[in-house]
């Protein structure tokens, strides 16, 4: 059963427990991949790489190195900050405010995507090939 009340929306959204923020942390694809694939958006993972969109980060672009369900948020290489101290620490990104320009397909992704993508959309692709 789903609620429209708002107060228990927001508390199953943020008590979500980790097999599911894993899918509400996705992103978009860009549009060339959207084309190859056939699905508009992917979880983030690991080694994917991303160009940000929005935020005050907008327009730099890396690759993931951290997925940090707990925070919400993931860490990007290069998108990171000199503390007073010195030291160097990674400026968290939110999932919707990226586009995955590079996926990093293995096994276990190829058949996500497989699952993903309706039947009648891979066989025009295979008589299209």
């Amino acid at each position: 059963m789903v609620s429209s009340s708002r107060r228990v929306s927001r508390k199953a959204h943020f008590t979500a427990p980790s097999h599911l923020k894993r899918k509400i942390m996705s992103a978009s694809l860009t549009k060339e991949l959207r084309a190859e694939h056939g699905v508009r958006a992917l979880p983030i993972r690991r080694d994917d790489e991303v160009l940000i969109v929005r935020g005050s980060s907008k327009g730099r672009e890396g690759r993931v190195s951290q997925v940090y369900r707990k925070k919400w948020v993931i860490h990007v290489e290069r998108v990171s900050r000199e503390k007073s101290n010195g030291a160097t620490v990674m400026l968290p990104v939110h999932p919707s405010n990226c586009v995955i320009t590079k996926v990093k397909l293995d096994a276990d992704r190829k058949k996500i995507l497989a699952r993903k993508v309706p039947k009648g959309d891979v066989e025009m692709k295979e008589a299209k090939a």
